[in-house]
């Protein structure tokens, strides 16, 4: 991928992780961040909350940015260690099935000590799993069949070790930072795992085109020196 285009895709990143977690926490952290504001008509920080939100959600997407290509990394490795992609592709679906039991039985249980606290949990398990069966259909259906397996590892543990710090944060805040910081990596994961092979096309066109370009100049260039 050339720069500019290194630098679009992080800016449409970064805006994405943004505007999710800003819209998303008018709602989700409505109560600890914008109720009071609003009923007081305190504007300033009304939108200094909002402006944080988007501020918390930018810096979740350079965290997904950051794990997207230590993913690319990895999955190159796993390739090179099993030899084949068959087996890494086991490998792959056995370390989603460790993480999901990790998430149920040490995140979510203990800390599950409401029947509204389990269902919560329940629901985003769902929505991580749904979302990345989505995305690695869509992923397999644009660009290869076989990138499925890897696509559904890439947005299942890769995104859970991102959330793994919301996971961590102490009783009475996890609720709504666990609920909230899920989506602006879902997204931004999706987003990188879908449009990526865009922006390496683009690249590669950009080469051609300043290859031709090079090349023009280079033969526009030899009838001058001939004449000299």
């Amino acid at each position: 991928m050339t720069i500019r285009n290194w630098i679009k895709f992080s800016i449409n990143a970064i805006l994405i992780g943004g505007l999710i977690t800003g819209i998303l926490g008018l709602f989700i952290r409505w109560n600890d961040v914008f109720a009071d504001a609003f009923q007081t008509g305190q504007w300033g920080e009304f939108v200094a909350g909002f402006v944080w939100m988007v501020v918390v959600g930018a810096t979740m997407s350079l965290i997904a940015q950051m794990g997207f290509f230590a993913y690319l990394t990895i999955h190159q490795f796993g390739m090179n260690m099993f030899r084949t992609l068959r087996l890494w592709n086991w490998v792959q679906l056995l370390i989603i099935a460790v993480v999901i039991f990790d998430l149920i039985v040490f995140r979510f249980a203990p800390n599950a000590e409401t029947t509204g606290q389990a269902w919560l949990y329940a629901v985003l398990l769902i929505v991580l799993v749904a979302t990345a069966v989505t995305t690695a259909y869509f992923k397999a259906k644009w660009t290869n069949k076989a990138t499925f397996i890897s696509a559904l590892f890439f947005m299942i543990v890769v995104t859970t070790l991102e959330w793994l710090p919301a996971l961590m944060v102490e009783a009475g805040n996890i609720d709504s930072w666990v609920t909230l910081l899920l989506f602006p990596f879902l997204s931004v994961n999706a987003y990188q795992l879908l449009v990526l092979p865009k922006y390496n096309a683009k690249s590669d066109e950009d080469r051609q085109k300043l290859e031709e370009r090079r090349a023009a100049r280079k033969a526009a260039a030899q009838p001058a020196a001939k004449k000299r």
